[in-house]
């Protein structure tokens, strides 16, 4: 069967997360086979206003599964939001034969894709990011590996903690979404949780668990902040002031983003570039990759970005009862 496009762009863009370069590897790969050829547009829509565009082949792609960040770059762009950096990009993508995009990111990322889309070029969105906030898929490329990496500083963190007697406030990555802080703090056994989608209680979410704690012999206290759900040096402040403990604030930042995706990253990843490039084939234009059950599946990208996506309330409920209940 004769494939709709013959030449297809691929580009990551927003912030980047562990495995979009398996993500990549798997799109030129699969192209590759399916006689299609695929172009590497570089630093996300910036390149493709900048026509910043290089011919990928198997084998530029050898060697990307371990290997964290993306190799095609990512970067903020301003000028996307305007009528004439899209028209601009559409043009340059018709001037190199380009006849799909597939687009490797976040909401913002396939915000961009869809406004591409209403100028003449048929788009693919693949989730990527650690955030794990899209609301048509239950799984974002990066999440697990983001997850790993803060419960392993978090674990090491608690060894100065009991030695010490002090209390943690670890502040992890997600400004309107709190799925990463839900479950670092589940795995890693967290005094307090706060995320965006609660607000806090300090007394009733923080004080009280920590005097109780303390009532029950132990020494030392974690307390896991998603950045959006406040100020964590004020967490930090509060709880030093209010229950007497020493208190230390941590910053995990971007190191959440780097690393060796491990390996449900690395097969998810493979899963959705591959998928994507065949969506591409069939005619199937203008979709979001999702991952549900043990499926890729896939939504029309203007649906997908008027869904919202809450937080998992059976999740949370686990934390009141394992967590919360046994501080």
């Amino acid at each position: 069967m004769q494939n709709a496009v013959n030449r297809i762009g691929v580009l990551t863009s927003g912030g980047d997360a562990p495995g979009m370069n398996s993500a990549i590897r798997a799109v030129v790969r699969t192209a590759v086979s399916s006689g299609i050829e695929c172009i590497g547009i570089r630093r996300g829509y910036h390149g493709l206003i900048a026509a910043d565009f290089n011919p990928l082949e198997a084998s530029d792609v050898n060697g990307l599964m371990d290997r964290g960040g993306t190799i095609l770059y990512t970067a903020r762009c301003n000028e996307f939001f305007k009528e004439e950096g899209i028209q601009r990009a559409a043009d340059n993508c018709r001037y190199m034969g380009i006849d799909a995009v597939v687009a490797i990111g976040g909401d913002g990322t396939f915000k961009g894709a869809a406004a591409l889309s209403k100028h003449g070029i048929p788009v693919i969105g693949i989730p990527a990011t650690i955030d794990n906030d899209i609301a048509c898929t239950s799984y974002t490329i990066g999440y697990d590996t983001a997850c790993n990496t803060a419960v392993e500083l978090i674990d090491k963190l608690r060894d100065t903690m009991k030695s010490h007697e002090r209390c943690s406030v670890v502040e992890v990555m997600g400004h309107r979404a709190g799925h990463l802080a839900l479950y670092v703090g589940i795995a890693s056994g967290a005094t307090a949780i706060l995320i965006p989608e609660r607000e806090t209680n300090y007394e009733t979410d923080l004080f009280e668990p920590i005097r109780n704690g303390r009532l029950g012999g132990r020494t030392h206290f974690t307390v896991v902040v998603a950045e959006g759900a406040g100020p964590a040096s004020e967490v930090a402040a509060k709880i030093k002031e209010h229950t007497g403990i020493e208190t230390r604030l941590t910053v995990l930042g971007h190191v959440q983003r780097g690393g060796t995706p491990l390996v449900r990253d690395r097969v998810i990843a493979t899963r959705m570039g591959h998928s994507a490039v065949h969506l591409l084939a069939q005619g199937k234009f203008n979709k979001i990759v999702c991952f549900n059950g043990s499926k890729c599946t896939d939504v029309d990208i203007d649906d997908a970005l008027n869904m919202t996506k809450g937080l998992d309330e059976d999740v949370y409920a686990i934390l009141n009862e394992t967590v919360v209940a046994n501080r």
